[in-house]
């Protein structure tokens, strides 16, 4: 299974992608709108927190479209491998770093300051304002910062999460995107 970087230096480039029933990347659809969304200007000299990162595809696009430096996040250790094989093919293994575990274990030693989150959880995880939570952590966000949540169109979020506020939900087909902001985005 291969997927396309859909913008930016690496537009039309492939990663690899191990076949696993368990893994649901993000559509190269879904993936195009997102950062249509947000635009190129927010990227710009931003660090980015791909959480879930499964094939990385969502911060390598923000690599691709202009961001400074990405930190992932993959529990599993095979898809953390071939993200790193990923990354190191595009030539960005120095604007970048993987770290395997659980996320709710690794975001607490992480540096923080990060501009920008994106966050695909599995369907499966339900308790999304754990996660938001945890995001609310002093240090994690910049005080400009947009979070980006993947999830089933079924699933709750809340609209305001302490200073995380809503700016806007898509949705797509069974995938919906929720986009925070932490004081960067008027909705």
């Amino acid at each position: 299974m291969t997927l396309r970087i859909t913008g930016g230096e690496h537009r039309g480039r492939r990663l690899r992608v191990s076949k696993s029933a368990d893994l649901r990347p993000t559509s190269d659809r879904v993936r195009g709108a997102i950062f249509s969304i947000l635009g190129p200007d927010l990227l710009k000299g931003v660090r980015v927190l791909d959480l879930y990162a499964g094939t990385g595809a969502l911060g390598i696009e923000a690599l691709s479209r202009g961001a400074d430096w990405a930190d992932f996040v993959e529990a599993n250790g095979r898809r953390a491998q071939q993200l790193r094989a990923n990354l190191e093919s595009l030539g960005l293994s120095g604007r970048a770093k993987v770290y395997t575990g659980k996320v709710e274990a690794v975001v607490e030693g992480l540096p923080g300051g990060y501009g920008l989150v994106l966050a695909d959880p599995p369907y499966a995880v339900d308790n999304l304002a754990q996660l938001q939570e945890l995001l609310n952590r002093e240090g994690t966000l910049c005080d400009e910062s947009v979070v980006v949540i993947e999830h089933r169109h079924d699933t709750e979020l809340a609209e305001v999460h302490k200073r995380l506020k809503l700016v806007t939900r898509r949705r797509y087909g069974d995938t919906s995107v929720s986009i925070y902001g932490a004081g960067a985005m008027d909705g």
